[in-house]
């Protein structure tokens, strides 16, 4: 059995409560923290840097787990690292020389990953199995949080699964779009082991009871 794990992004939470926030999911079970670094060129929005990865990074012990949504990620990668990301991922679609960039993440001591959007083929993603610790599925269009999750990516999400388990069962699948309990056994059932939620955890009263209904465990 894969351990699931939950990281809440911070893109959804109270960003002028942001150690409350923090506490609030980590007491409540959260595996890891989300950070969803946009551009506004690579995706049409404009969200937060290395200074909020910094903050937290003093608040809390949970994994760091930084997804660059920006056209050119090569000049974020030492910043990310120094404020106290533990992963960072890229997107395939921005990353021409995708193997120096996933090399540069991982010589930095981060955990590498790759990012895949909605209509981008595996295919894509195919070479860079042995460079990775994780692979992302993006599950809407990035840009924007609260979007609905597309459930044609649940047969993408199983492509992938088929390949990891087979030759590269080290590698994590991450999804990321739209992802509450409703959606999260058919989620896990397709491979997935790192569910990053925004809207469905920080909008709960009860964090607690969000992050163990993405999980699948029975109520306390």
């Amino acid at each position: 059995m894969r351990k699931i794990l939950v990281a809440p992004s911070l893109l959804s939470c109270d960003l002028a409560s942001v150690a409350t926030e923090v506490a609030s999911v980590e007491s409540g079970g959260a595996d890891l923290l989300h950070f969803d670094v946009m551009d506004g060129v690579f995706v049409p929005n404009l969200t937060f840097g290395p200074v909020l990865c910094r903050a937290v990074r003093r608040i809390t012990r949970l994994p760091l787990d930084v997804h660059l949504m920006v056209a050119d990620p090569t000049p974020l990668l030492q910043p990310f690292v120094t404020a106290g990301a533990d992963r960072i991922s890229v997107h395939v679609e921005a990353t021409p020389h995708l193997h120096r960039v996933l090399d540069a993440i991982r010589n930095l001591g981060a955990r590498p990953g790759v990012a895949i959007n909605p209509l981008t083929p595996t295919v894509a993603v195919e070479q860079a199995w042995p460079f990775v610790d994780f692979i992302l599925v993006m599950t809407v269009d990035p840009g924007f949080g609260g979007q609905r999750f597309i459930p044609e990516m649940l047969s993408k999400l199983a492509v992938l699964r088929q390949t990891r388990d087979g030759r590269w069962p080290a590698v994590e699948l991450a999804v990321d779009g739209g992802v509450d309990a409703e959606v999260a056994p058919a989620l896990i059932d397709n491979g997935a082991d790192v569910l990053i939620a925004g809207t469905s955890v920080f909008a709960a009263a009860d964090r607690a009871a969000a992050i163990r209904a993405l999980k699948g465990e029975s109520p306390r």
